[in-house]
């Protein structure tokens, strides 16, 4: 799989994804362990809830997305390959004549 970005240093999309989730479930440990206590359900369910807004704001696609998004790709690489060695034996055979 091709490097995210085109730079090494990142990885690849696969490690990108799995760190950003896990960015994602860091971050809802750290908001739910900050808050008191005492405070009641409804209070962490608001909490809760503006964290799942603010997360849907950032234009983030869901995991079942990704992932279908990512076997297109796959398929259209697929299908690239094997058009490009078409041509290939194509050209092979022009040349040939």
């Amino acid at each position: 799989m091709c490097s995210f970005g085109g730079n090494p240093g990142f990885g690849t999309l696969n490690d990108v994804v799995a760190k950003t989730f896990s960015l994602f479930e860091q971050l809802s440990t750290l908001v739910s362990g900050v808050l008191p206590a005492d405070l009641g359900d409804e209070a962490r369910k608001n909490v809760k809830t503006a964290l799942h807004s603010a997360c849907e704001r950032l234009d983030l696609v869901t995991l079942e997305e990704f992932e279908v998004q990512q076997a297109v790709l796959q398929r259209t690489r697929e299908k690239v390959e094997r058009l490009e060695r078409e041509v290939a034996a194509l050209e092979a055979q022009i040349t040939r004549d």
